[in-house]
């Protein structure tokens, strides 16, 4: 089947997860699970833009006004008198506005006299520098819609409304786990360097991509490739809310993954896509929770996680708009492929061009390392001539749809 379909039946099996309140400081980029109602106007009075002085815009003549001086308010403190005529009051920013004056005087435009009465030598903010009440919030309103990600302003604009513990979707655990012989961890250091095993790099791409996706990331360790290692690795992902497993999921001898999880009770929805890299991508539910199996790979692991795994954490935590978007390119190199398959090239993009990382061999990390985009090339072209405009999906790009657009 083609990425997109795979990406909707995988989409279609994973629903938001039940929401929680967290305390305000622990919520960012937590998605609200309910729509945030303002219980204040904000700001709640009209206050002052400037330091400087509260008059009324009437008594302000040209060149010069003076006017008497009769309170200071600082920010927190109320007035206690109101303006009048031929009156102003020494106000700082955002303390609230006095009754009377609909106008603060920066302090740079007045002169101030020692007899109590400052002298106004600039009238250009006659009637500004005033924060009315409510025009940011109105009391009553909507001012996050259920489904909003926090991020720093959002959490902000929540503790201004004395907001601290907002309903959001729990964040998502995902389990995760290698397997093979020939994979070990960091701890063998000696057998790495010496060339007799491979280091583990997926568990810590595979660690930060899901960190850098809001989840929890819960490592299951290095299973062998035996389906008694398999099956005592897979237990340990009861519990989560995704299990994603590197490598085992192709037509080998040794690979096992899908045979074993059917035999915990497993149910296979897919197995193969037709996309390079990564077209052994194997998806199911393993009592019930989220199953996706990515190729071992580490170019596969990453791109495959971007299309499918990404996606499906960001349906969990509650997102509407679970798809990074792609935008156009002009493709600034020839490019030459294989089989006639959707592929997904590592490239730079700058100021809609692109090219290529260098070599794309599904082993070489460097190539996603450098890559701040993937170049999506649609199956029917096996060359790509200079000039061409094609999709690519930014790697950190924020703006997302709703639907696979690859």
């Amino acid at each position: 089947m083609t990425p997109a379909e795979a990406a909707g039946i995988i989409l279609s099996h994973c629903r938001p997860l039940p929401p929680a309140h967290l305390p305000l400081r622990e919520a960012l980029d937590a998605v609200l699970a309910e729509a945030v109602t303002s219980p204040i106007d904000l700001p709640p009075w009209d206050n002052s833009a400037m330091d400087g002085y509260a008059v009324r815009s009437a008594d302000l003549a040209e060149p010069e006004t003076d006017l008497d001086v009769i309170e200071t308010i600082a920010a927190g403190q109320f007035p206690q008198q109101t303006v009048g005529k031929a009156q102003a009051t020494r106000i700082f920013t955002g303390a609230p506005l006095p009754h009377g004056a609909d106008t603060v005087i920066r302090q740079e435009d007045t002169a101030q006299a020692s007899n109590g009465r400052v002298t106004i030598r600039n009238s250009r903010d006659a009637k500004k520098n005033v924060r009315r009440r409510g025009e940011d919030i109105r009391k009553g309103t909507v001012v996050l819609p259920a489904g909003t990600a926090l991020g720093p302003a959002q959490l902000g604009v929540l503790a201004s409304m004395a907001y601290d513990a907002p309903l959001v979707h729990r964040r998502p655990r995902v389990a995760f786990m290698g397997s093979g012989d020939e994979i070990v961890d960091l701890e063998q250091r000696d057998a790495i360097l010496a060339g007799t095993k491979i280091a583990s790099s997926n568990s810590y791409t595979l660690d930060a991509l899901i960190r850098r996706a809001s989840a929890g990331p819960v490592n299951l360790g290095i299973a062998r490739d035996t389906r008694e290692s398999l099956r005592e690795h897979l237990r340990g992902a009861a519990g989560a809310d995704l299990l994603v497993t590197t490598a085992g999921v192709s037509v080998g001898e040794h690979d096992f993954v899908r045979d074993v999880l059917q035999e915990l009770g497993g149910e296979l929805k897919l197995w193969r896509i037709a996309m390079r890299p990564g077209a052994p991508v194997g998806f199911g539910l393993l009592q019930g929770v989220p199953w996706i199996g990515l190729p071992g790979n580490p170019v596969s692991t990453m791109v495959t996680f971007e299309l499918f795994v990404r996606p499906a954490i960001r349906r969990l935590q509650g997102h509407t708009l679970p798809f990074r978007r792609t935008v156009p390119v002009i493709v600034r190199e020839p490019i030459t492929l294989g089989p006639k398959l959707r592929h997904y090239l590592r490239a730079i993009v700058e100021e809609g061009e692109a090219r290529l990382t260098g070599p794309q061999g599904s082993g070489i990390l460097t190539s996603m390392a450098r890559a701040n985009a993937l170049l999506i090339v649609p199956a029917e072209l096996q060359t790509v001539p200079v000039g061409t405009e094609l999709q690519a999906i930014i790697l950190d790009d924020p703006q997302h749809v709703a639907e696979p657009p690859y």
